[in-house]
């Protein structure tokens, strides 16, 4: 809630309301003087795996058939039988089966798949997948011919791994799997250190069980669908055993199980907690028993959190020893602060009697839970993206702007509830003064409820005995309901649950999206693999728009070998997510204006999806030649884009 609350109590040289605006001005230019210093100074690394080269290269032309098709990765990354297919023209396997064979040197990640023998011309198509060290799957495809490129009935795939309505489920999982944390972990929290009569109420009690439960479902459900996930992408194969035995043998696997025992212990800990600990009268010894649970629910909570480090972006990429602890206390800051707001939500609606104490004491707790969230959020920023390009012109880097954008919200509405807590505990300092029957503004006037008896029949006594007391109840709330102050601080509470659900929500698409520091360093890797390897090879990229629904995309083309006479071209339309896009048409032309030629028309022929080529392209004499290229992507929208090349 309050989380950068200071110490109740305005300074003298400064108003309340200017206080929170100074230090939240002081606050960004902080995040921002360190973003630019992270950001600026940041070095090579990478998380998901990305493909970074293959022999023979997309789209090549190979005179001979290759006896194995290799394909090197940005980082280690996991493979089995199917990982890799070759498939001839008419989509009959050309390789023989068999799993990929390692042939790492150095720092290099590579791996090779062998070929039949006396293929034929034509051209072929590599799908593979494999699972990143950080336990996501990826995918990809390209083409290649042998001595010419030819017609194939193989789509080349474009459907990611971990897709489909496994990856849809799985995705429900994960996010499942955080807010049952945060539910358990930081409604345990705020019982112990704010509120330990909280203990005793059955609205807590239920808050934190039900967290525990869908953690525990989750954490099953994502085991089960592993093998799925990482592989066929069918949902039946969760009944495959020797699938699920290869995910318990994997480091993903090894974590969830790991989760699970985790799991066992903390039911341990909730029963204590709202069995012995609830029922303790004696001072001196729940004392005792409330640090014992602290420490043995801090353990099992950092122990459970490790269960995301140990197999996610932080145990791969640069400084895993620095970064797994440091994405342990990042899960443990947000479990503190998101999952003591829901218990406090719970306690400020459910439950009558919690005091203006309990929210103070969640006010300092919450304040330190963002310091530790701003520093081990800016080092996670700095290792995941590495550069202002990659914060603004990624993915990644745009999704964590939102987050930063989502937790200055947070943290912008805690303010207003420091304010409401600020006015309870005004009031309550009044009532104290007057001497009023209950001192602290959150018991209110106390209803009293004489004895009952009923001679003779004890039942019914007890009977009434309860219809009184939960009269006396929800007469007490009624009246604790009427406090506008109370109002106040319940609606401004809602409001931080509800950013916090959409904060947790980008969270976790965060953790299953590339990040931005391995996109543009496979960016770059690409370029460099695409780049001419052949004296003369002309490689062009322009963007196009059409101006039409999906009208947005790339041309890539190779002219080869770049000279005049007879050239071999290869056009390569991508989409705006950078996957193979299929157009109604492609056309080119040449112009020499400096000798008056052309334009030549050239209409190239569509090899597979997103995928022209031409042969035989003459240019007749040598110079800066423009070559203007016509995409249409509807009957009506088509546009034509030039850049000059220097030719021969």
């Amino acid at each position: 809630m309050t989380a950068t609350a200071p110490p109740f109590g305005p300074t003298p040289s400064m108003s309340p309301m200017r206080r929170p605006l100074a230090a939240a001005a002081l606050l960004a230019v902080f995040v921002g003087t360190v973003f630019g210093l992270l950001l600026g100074g940041a070095g090579p690394a990478s998380a998901h795996a990305a493909l970074t080269g293959s022999d023979p290269q997309d789209g090549a032309v190979v005179p001979t058939a290759p006896k194995e098709v290799t394909l090197t990765f940005s980082e280690q990354v996991a493979m089995g039988d199917g990982s890799v297919r070759v498939l001839d023209p008419s989509g009959k396997r050309a390789d023989t089966g068999a799993e990929p064979r390692d042939l790492h040197t150095g720092s290099t990640v590579k791996y090779g798949v062998p070929l039949h023998a006396g293929l034929p011309d034509g051209t072929y198509t590599v799908a593979w997948q494999a699972v990143s060290a950080d336990s996501h799957p990826v995918s990809g495809a390209f083409t290649f011919s042998i001595g010419a490129p030819s017609k194939t009935t193989v789509a080349v795939p474009t459907d990611q791994a971990g897709g489909g309505l496994v990856g849809t489920l799985y995705g429900i999982a994960r996010y499942a799997a955080y807010a049952g944390f945060i539910l358990l972990a930081g409604g345990a929290a705020f019982v112990l250190a704010c509120w330990q009569r909280g203990a005793s109420a059955r609205p807590l009690q239920h808050l934190v069980v039900r967290g525990w439960m869908t953690l525990t479902t989750a954490t099953l459900v994502m085991l089960l669908l592993r093998n799925p996930y990482t592989g066929s992408g069918k949902l039946a194969d969760i009944f495959d055993l020797d699938g699920l035995k290869a995910v318990l043998d994997a480091k993903p696997g090894a974590a969830l199980v790991s989760r699970l025992l985790l799991l066992g212990a903390s039911a341990l800990f909730i029963a204590v907690l709202f069995g012995a600990y609830a029922k303790r009268e004696d001072e001196r010894e729940k004392k005792d028993l409330t640090f014992g649970l602290a420490i043995g629910g801090a353990v099992i909570a950092a122990g459970i959190a490790g269960t995301w480090a140990l197999a996610e972006h932080a145990s791969t990429g640069i400084q895993p020893g620095i970064a797994m602890p440091v994405d342990v206390l990042h899960l443990l800051a947000v479990a503190t602060w998101l999952g003591g707001l829901a218990a406090l939500l719970v306690a400020l609606y459910r439950t009558p009697d919690i005091e203006v104490t309990a929210v103070h004491r969640f006010s300092r707790i919450a304040f330190g839970s963002v310091l530790v969230l701003t520093a081990t959020g800016l080092y996670q920023s700095w290792r995941q993206v590495g550069s202002w390009s990659a914060l603004t012109g990624t993915r990644y880097g745009q999704l964590l702007l939102v987050k930063v954008g989502l937790v200055a919200l947070l943290v912008g509405v805690a303010w207003i509830s420091r304010r409401w807590t600020a006015r309870l505990a005004a009031d309550r300092t009044e009532a104290q003064g007057a001497g009023a029957g209950t001192a602290d503004a959150d018991t209110t006037t106390a209803v009293e409820t004489e004895p009952v008896t009923v001679p003779g029949n004890p039942a019914r006594a007890a009977q009434l005995a309860r219809q009184k007391a939960a009269v006396a109840t929800a007469t007490k709330k009624r009246i604790r309901d009427a406090d506008p102050d109370r109002s106040g601080l319940r609606r401004s509470v809602l409001a931080e649950v509800g950013v916090a659900v959409v904060l947790l929500a980008v969270t976790t698409v965060l953790t299953s999206t590339e990040p931005g520091r391995t996109e543009e360093e496979a960016a770059r890797t690409s370029t460099a693999a695409s780049a001419p390897t052949t004296a003369g090879l002309i490689a062009v990229s322009l963007p196009f728009d059409t101006g039409g629904r999906n009208g947005r995309g790339t041309v890539r083309m190779d002219i080869d070998p770049g000279r005049t006479g007879a050239n071999g071209l290869h056009i390569w339309i991508d989409g705006p997510d950078g996957q193979p896009m299929d157009v109604p048409e492609v056309k080119l032309a040449f112009t020499l204006a400096s000798k008056d030629i052309g334009p030549l028309p050239v209409v190239p022929d569509r090899l597979t999806e997103g995928h022209w080529t031409a042969s035989g392209v003459q240019i007749p004499m040598a110079g800066n030649w423009k070559m203007a290229v016509t995409v249409r992507t509807s009957d009506i929208d088509q546009t034509t884009i030039a850049k000059n090349v220097k030719i021969g």
